[in-house]
């Protein structure tokens, strides 16, 4: 009897969830196959209207092109850089804003605004704020004499520097995110746990590394694979700032895709970049997601 109750239950559970699998089919996997289906053709509006069937030759281009390569290697800095960075000021966020004191209700609401903003407008200040010759960071720069008045750093128009800059920008924007989630992860921790490793003797780091990580590493792990997932397809807030430039330092792989398509109009090229992107994101997640899993298990053992 328990059995059947069980089948049953399993069977509707299956048929609530048609909807949102079909939507799901719709959303991604029909955009997914629909670009396999293009890269095997050779359609650039620039040269001929009609698409050419070619197989594999847009693979085999993309494996000659270096500007992608070089995007693949802008966005992995880019991603991974973003992602340690937040981690740490959003642990560090979180642990602040788990701590009772006066107006803390005020203080949470104030740290996620950042996130709340939209991306676009966020870079167009930042953009502003590390302009070369209006900027207020240098203008803070040179008011404390770290750099002569007058000779204001080009931020944006220097590789590195731009890079760092979007960075920057992305981690004030995002790390509330992991703020937030680290937060419902830290009040979801019983503090009798706290009071009788500090009665056994334990600092506070100990009890941080020893309770509060482990604890709290399915947070961790969630935060990481969205956060993850979302700087690696960053486009928006480079877009605004530095347009992949100066000469191709911050094009990710989607400002590469989006000009492929939009701007030199390459159909087949750009689909099959769409594919390879897609192929890439998805391992990368999967071996941060083993990686990750491995530390927790690390550190609860």
């Amino acid at each position: 009897m328990t059995d059947t109750i069980r089948a049953r239950e399993q069977r509707t559970g299956w048929i609530l969830l048609i909807p949102a699998l079909l939507v799901l089919l719709l959303v991604y996997a029909y955009p997914i196959l629909r670009s396999f289906w293009l890269s095997l053709f050779t359609q650039n509006l620039g040269t001929e209207l009609q698409p050419v069937f070619s197989g594999l030759e847009n693979y085999g281009r993309m494996a000659q092109d270096g500007r992608f390569w070089q995007s693949i290697i802008n966005t992995t800095v880019f991603t991974i850089s973003s992602l340690i960075l937040e981690l740490i000021l959003g642990m560090a966020i979180a642990l602040v804003l788990n701590q009772a004191f006066r107006g803390r209700s005020t203080v949470r609401t104030i740290a996620i605004i950042p996130w709340a903003l939209p991306t676009a407008l966020i870079a167009t200040t930042w953009a502003w704020i590390f302009n070369a010759e209006f900027g207020v960071w240098n203008d803070i720069l040179m008011r404390l004499n770290i750099i002569p008045e007058g000779q204001g750093i080009n931020w944006l128009g220097e590789p590195t520097l731009a890079m760092m800059s979007v960075i920057a920008a992305d981690v004030w924007k995002t790390t509330p995110f992991i703020s937030i989630l680290l937060l419902a992860g830290l009040q979801s921790i019983p503090e009798d746990l706290y009071e009788a490793h500090a009665i056994d003797g334990a600092s506070a780091w100990q009890s941080f590394r020893q309770i509060t990580l482990p604890l709290l590493m399915p947070q961790i792990l969630i935060a990481s694979l969205f956060r993850f997932a979302q700087a690696f397809g960053i486009f928006d807030l480079i877009a605004v700032m530095t347009g992949g430039g100066p000469a191709g330092a911050t094009e990710t792989v989607s400002i590469y895709v989006y000009a492929t398509i939009m701007r030199y109009l390459d159909f087949g090229y750009g689909a099959a970049l769409v594919v390879i992107t897609f192929l890439v994101l998805i391992l990368a997640v999967a071996l941060a997601a083993v990686l990750l899993s491995k530390t927790r298990t690390a550190l609860r053992g």
